[in-house]
């Protein structure tokens, strides 16, 4: 009898052990997975503030006529930007399409 009381104690202890464990490792993931949808917020929120600043105003220059360098350069970085996003999944195809459509147009 004190040896099948110690057999079922050990795997008490063992059990509780692993549970205890599983559940620290399972609360620090939802912790980096928290992080990680914050930071994919944060990065979603900042293009769509952003591109109201970068148009220059155009001094008398003709409809035919390209934009300057350095807003063709902002614009490929914007388009950039939300490719990541997109392959990141923080965009659908919609609001990709939407935000390309509105840097573009």
């Amino acid at each position: 009898m004190p040896g099948l009381l110690r057999g079922i104690a050990r795997t008490a202890v063992i059990s509780g052990t692993a549970t205890a464990v599983s559940n620290r490792v399972s609360r620090r993931q939802a912790g980096r997975w928290a992080e990680q949808d914050s930071a994919r917020a944060l990065a979603y929120q900042q293009p769509a503030a952003q591109p109201a600043a970068p148009q220059p105003a155009a001094p008398a220059q003709s409809a035919a006529a390209s934009p300057p360098d350095d807003a063709m350069t902002t614009r490929i970085e914007q388009l950039r930007q939300l490719a990541d996003l997109k392959a990141q999944g923080v965009l659908t195809e919609e609001e990709f399409a939407a935000q390309k459509s509105r840097l573009l147009g």
